[in-house]
């Protein structure tokens, strides 16, 4: 049978018309704006609600540093320690059918002050097309290979040393601003942009803390879709406290897959920034008169090897070693840290709905420093996490 449909606002005038006791009279022809408005009403919003669970032991395998990575000379400090890292609730509410609202919370995050924390995601996006969309708010501004990926689908144990930096200097990481994004095609080739500015003192801030703002950009060519090959060039001025910033980076990332089952993806990726927090923090007497001698240097190689099981409830597994080298102050006084962190992770249901990762973290200085975090350290990890 042939189903019939009839527009509401037809059936809302006639309704109207009985109750008023009068004749339906001449029905003027609907204008398709008001139909697709009348559609809008009646599909949106579109709430989503999700989250995710993330849990970790931590033991430390080198005396007299702590879980945190601090060294103790007098023997005291935490060497093994449960702790929730994330409990976050993320809605979504699709209000138009370009309009976006988004917000991401860290309930985890009320464990110490929650002053500039908790809040993560809080902005608005607009997509004119797929070429063009304009978010406001907080949000991650693209900057790097980390920033397009929440940490629940991490392939190591947690962010990079590098977005953590550069986080702090406020070039990634949750940021106040705008930014556009898009993606074209050149030719044969996808090619996606992003442009953002941002204060670049955090998040959750109740005011910019100079007049500056930090400005940035990320291009993205799709070299081979066969292998998934992918290069990101990234830049970025601004000022802060009236001194000019700059930051660059450029990473590279692909994936081959062996068979049906077997798949390797690799992720590499280098930056350079002015490190303006390190300047700052110092006293005047104690640094040189140019913010261009304070420079942070980084790069780190992530290769990821998954093989699909689909055995019941168990998906796949995976196994990854990190490699980072980084240093905060590599031209005046450099001391490199390089960091290597193998993980095996067991992956069940689907798309990470659960995961067990098990892992080390070996930290190497150039230079130690008792009593600091400059030091030496092993760390044992086992780590749960439910996306739901």
């Amino acid at each position: 049978m042939r189903k019939l449909y009839i527009p509401i606002s037809v059936l809302y005038l006639l309704l109207y018309t009985t109750v008023k006791g009068q004749e339906p009279g001449p029905v003027e022809p609907i204008k398709r704006d008001s139909v697709q408005q009348i559609k809008e009403e009646i599909t949106y919003p579109k709430l989503q609600i999700k989250g995710l669970f993330q849990a970790r032991y931590l033991v430390s395998a080198t005396k007299d540093v702590d879980v945190n990575g601090l060294h103790h000379s007098d023997g005291s400090g935490t060497d093994n320690n449960f702790m929730v890292k994330y409990m976050r609730v993320q809605m979504r509410a699709q209000i138009s059918k370009r309009t976006e609202v988004a917000v991401l919370a860290n309930l985890a995050d009320f464990k110490s002050d929650p002053k500039t924390k908790v809040l993560e995601n809080a902005y608005l996006k607009y997509t004119f097309s797929p070429k063009l969309a304009i978010t406001v708010g907080q949000f991650r501004p693209w900057f790097g290979i980390e920033e397009t990926y929440p940490i629940d689908i991490i392939k190591s144990l947690d962010w990079s040393n590098q977005y953590l930096e550069f986080g702090k200097l406020g070039w990634a990481s949750f940021q106040i601003g705008m930014a556009a994004t898009g993606e074209v095609n050149l030719g044969d080739m996808p090619f996606s942009y992003s442009f953002s500015v941002v204060n670049g003192n955090g998040k959750n801030q109740v005011v910019d803390n100079d007049n500056g703002k930090q400005y940035s950009t990320r291009l993205v060519f799709g070299l081979s879709k066969k292998y998934g090959v992918n290069l990101g060039l990234n830049g970025g001025v601004g000022e802060v406290m009236k001194k000019q910033v700059h930051a660059l980076g450029v990473d590279l990332s692909g994936n081959v897959d062996f068979g049906k089952r077997w798949n390797l993806d690799m992720q590499l990726e280098a930056k350079q920034a002015i490190n303006h927090n390190l300047y700052y923090a110092l006293d005047e007497g104690a640094r040189t008169s140019k913010l261009s001698d304070y420079l942070v240097r980084g790069i780190y190689f992530l290769p990821n090897l998954r093989y699909e099981v689909n055995y019941y409830n168990l998906s796949a597994f995976e196994l990854s070693c990190r490699y980072e080298y980084i240093d905060p102050n590599y031209k005046l006084n450099a001391n490199a840290r390089q960091t290597f962190t193998p993980m095996f992770g067991l992956e069940f249901l689907k798309n990470y709905g659960a995961r067990i990762q098990l892992g080390l973290q070996l930290d190497r200085y150039k230079k130690q420093t008792q009593n600091t975090n400059e030091y030496n350290k092993n760390l044992f990890i086992v780590q749960v996490q439910s996306r739901f």
